[in-house]
């Protein structure tokens, strides 16, 4: 392996690391919302995304080595800018939300509408669901064009 494999590995590495590290503050914050009657909702999921995840960080890795993928110093220096940005993000949003954060789905009763603005947290869940559908169609209708065959020229 070359030394821009190596040190990729490294960061593949670095970026599972930081994984467990969100995995056992979930397991905290896991523990706090069961001791307060939280409910996990759809836990079926859960082992096929730990799953893909695993898979990610030993299919880029394996795909670099094997495939022997050449570095491109332009896109890897925007792309590790992008990976410090999402995890900065990331760790606000596990910092922001404190133990309501969590990599399951937990619901612990009395935490909504703590303070009863149940109309605006009614209208802002209609919003987003309408949103989220919109979203959903542009997403499904970009991967459709990437797919069609492009006309020979």
């Amino acid at each position: 392996m070359s030394a821009s494999q190596w040190a990729y590995l490294g960061l593949v590495v670095l970026v599972a690391c930081a994984r467990l590290v969100e995995l056992r503050v979930a397991a905290r914050h896991l523990a706090w919302a069961r001791g307060r009657g939280g409910v996990e909702r759809g836990a079926g999921h859960y082992p096929v995304m730990v799953a893909l995840h695993s898979a990610l960080l030993v299919g880029a890795p394996l795909e670099v080595w094997l495939a022997d993928r050449p570095l491109v110093p332009g896109l890897a220096v925007a792309m590790l800018v992008l990976l410090v940005a999402a995890h900065a993000l990331r760790w606000w949003c596990i910092r922001s939300l404190g133990a309501q954060w969590n990599t399951r789905v937990v619901v612990v009763p009395g935490l909504p509408l703590v303070h009863g603005a149940w109309l605006t947290a009614t209208m802002f869940t209609v919003a987003n669901l309408a949103l989220l559908t919109w979203r959903v169609r542009v997403e499904e209708q970009a991967l459709a064009e990437l797919a069609a065959p492009r006309p020979a020229t």
